[in-house]
C-alpha cells in the first residue's frame, strides 16, 4: 500500500496530480514496484475540490505548512505513513516580489517545516519538490548562456527564484544526510493553466490563450518577440511523477532536474491561437506593456538542453497548437 501527501493540494497542479493518482489507483515509488494507493493527504490553505474531498481515500488538512509541526498541522498526523510527499505549495513570483515577507514565509519557512517533519518520521520518504525556471537569471558578473544546460549554475534575480534555490539546496542536504530521498524538478512556465489568473508574473502566458478561447479580453504585458519556455500541465505532471517513480540510480544525483521546454515567442503563441480558434480570438488580446512584469519574464531563460530529463524519458510538448487543443479538450467536456 502507498500513502501520498500533496502540499498545495487545492491548486491546479496539485488537484490534477491528485486526480491522476486516484484514477490510476496505484503508484510505483522509487522503482520499487507499483502498489495500491491507500491514502492521500491534501494540504492547503484553500478548500480542496469537492470531488477530491469526497473520495474515501483522501484526507484534507486545511492550514499553513509553517505550522508543521503545530496545533493545526502536526507532522505525525499530516505525514503519518507517507511514502512520497509532493511539495507543490508556494507563493508565486510576482506576489513574492511585491511582498518579501509572504515569499519567505510561504516558500522558505514552510519548506523548512515540511522537511523537518519528514525527517522526524524516520522513514526516509521520497520528497518531490516543485522548483522553477526562475532559479536562473542574468547579471553583470554572471551572464546567461545562450542555452541553459543541466550544468548551468542558478543565479536568481527575484525573491521567488532565490527561495526556490534555497529549497533545492535544503532538499539536497536532507537527502545527503539520509533523512529523506529528495527529488527536485524545475518547472517551465505551465500553459495553458485552467481557472482564473493568479499573481505569477507568467500568468498572462495562460491568460492570452485561456481568456480569448472563452470569449473574454486578455492583456499581454510583454513584447510579442519575447521568447519563453513553456510546458503543458500534462508534461508538468509527467515530470512530477517521474521524480517519484524513478530509481535512485536512474534519477542520478541530488541536483534539480530541468524539465523539457517548448521554446517559442509570444507571437508564436498568438499565431497558434489564431490557427486553432481564428483571428477573432487573437483580436481579444490587448497589448499593454508592464515593465515590472517584462523585467521578470525576460530575465528567465527560454532555451534549454535537458539531457538528464531526456535520459529519464521526459519529452517537451511537440508544438503549441497541441497544447491549446489539449486545454480545449479538458475544459469543454
Amino acid at each position: 500500500m502507498v500513502n501520498v501527501v500533496v502540499t498545495g493540494g487545492a491548486g491546479f497542479l496539485g488537484s490534477r496530480l491528485a486526480r491522476e493518482l486516484l484514477a490510476a489507483g496505484s503508484l510505483e515509488v522509487a522503482g520499487r514496484g507499483a502498489r495500491p494507493l491507500s491514502r492521500m493527504v491534501l494540504i492547503d490553505r484553500a478548500p480542496v475540490a469537492a470531488d477530491l474531498a469526497a473520495d474515501e481515500r483522501v484526507a484534507v488538512i486545511c492550514g499553513d505548512l509553517s505550522e508543521l509541526p503545530g496545533p493545526v498541522l502536526t507532522g505525525r498526523d499530516a505525514l503519518a505513513g507517507a511514502d512520497v510527499v509532493f511539495h507543490l505549495a508556494a507563493a508565486v513570483s510576482a506576489e513574492c516580489e511585491a511582498d518579501f515577507d509572504l515569499g519567505m514565509a510561504a516558500n522558505l519557512r514552510a519548506t523548512e517545516s515540511l522537511l523537518a517533519s519528514c525527517r522526524a518520521l524516520g522513514t526516509n520518504p521520497v520528497v518531490v519538490f516543485a522548483s522553477s525556471v526562475a532559479v536562473f537569471g542574468a547579471s553583470g558578473e554572471h551572464p546567461l548562456p545562450a542555452i541553459v544546460s543541466d550544468h548551468t549554475a542558478p543565479n536568481p534575480q527575484s525573491s521567488y527564484g532565490a527561495q526556490k534555490v534555497i529549497g533545492e539546496q535544503l532538499l539536497a542536504d536532507y537527502t545527503r544526510k539520509g533523512f529523506l530521498r529528495g527529488r527536485a524538478v524545475r518547472l517551465m512556465t505551465v500553459s495553458v493553466r485552467p481557472g482564473r489568473p493568479n499573481a505569477a508574473a507568467s500568468s498572462f502566458l495562460s491568460g492570452i490563450i485561456r481568456e480569448p478561447l472563452a470569449g473574454e479580453r486578455a492583456i499581454c504585458p510583454v513584447d510579442a518577440r519575447t521568447e519563453v519556455a513553456i510546458m503543458s500541465p500534462a508534461r508538468a505532471i509527467d515530470g512530477l511523477l517521474c521524480a517519484a517513480t524513478s530509481t535512485d540510480q536512474a534519477w542520478g544525483g541530488r541536483s534539480a532536474v530541468n524539465l523539457p521546454a517548448l521554446t517559442l515567442t509570444v507571437a508564436d503563441m498568438v499565431t497558434a491561437l489564431e490557427r486553432v480558434a481564428g483571428p477573432e480570438a487573437s483580436a481579444l488580446i490587448d497589448w499593454v506593456p508592464d515593465p515590472a512584469v517584462a523585467a521578470i519574464v525576460t530575465g528567465w531563460p527560454a532555451r534549454f538542453r535537458t539531457d538528464r530529463a531526456a535520459r529519464l524519458g521526459l519529452v517537451p510538448d511537440p508544438d503549441f497548437d497541441s497544447v491549446i487543443n489539449m486545454h480545449l479538450a479538458e475544459t469543454q467536456h
